[in-house]
């Protein structure tokens, strides 16, 4: 059997430490590389959604826009020509009041629109959170699991240590259980 000596153990004690540190590193590198990739996807995908929906609203902002000046429009030849032609202008007050309600259910759609649009957005963040908070938690659950066996190594290659000592040094001399002066001293 070989004796250790210290700059040997502090040798093995270097690489094991070395190794460690690289294999935290790697593992770190590969959540670095995970988090990016997700949030590069996330972005495409937000501006995916946004370069879908904008044209959406800004179509039917135009369209609300004409609508109501077609309105006011329809309004302002109703008031010209109302005192010559009553019932031309029963059926244009028709016309104008379908064009409200659909003006109205336009807004409503718009409004939903908006809606969802929010809510996809308050669900992508929280998807995006999720990720982080997790590899958050992963990070730091490899930094406890690799300290805790660096700790344990340590203690076992100090007990090893330890006893290796005790042996190198010389025998303790033995001890007699009986003394000269304890014959009498029987209970």
């Amino acid at each position: 059997m070989s004796s250790f000596d210290n700059q040997t153990i502090q040798l093995v004690f270097i690489a094991v430490t070395a190794t460690a540190v690289l294999v935290q590193a790697i593992i770190l590198l590969a959540v670095f590389l995970t988090v990016r990739k997700t949030a590069r996807s996330l972005t495409e995908q937000i501006e995916d959604l946004r370069s879908s929906v904008m044209p959406i609203l800004s179509s039917t902002g135009e369209v609300i826009t004409h609508v109501r000046e077609v309105v006011a429009s329809t309004q302002a030849v109703l008031t010209r020509i109302s005192p010559k032609v009553e019932a031309a202008t029963a059926d244009l007050a028709e016309v104008a009041h379908g064009l409200r309600e659909q003006t109205e259910e336009m807004e409503a759609s718009a409004m939903d629109i908006v809606k969802r649009l929010h809510s996809q957005a308050t669900r992508l963040d929280a998807m995006f959170s999720g990720v982080l908070n997790m590899a958050d938690r992963a990070g730091s659950f490899l930094a406890d699991s690799v300290n805790g066996s660096v700790r344990q190594i340590s203690a076992v290659v100090a007990s090893a240590k330890a006893i290796v000592e005790s042996l190198r040094t010389s025998e303790p001399a033995v001890r007699n259980p009986h003394t000269p002066g304890d014959k009498d001293m029987f209970i």
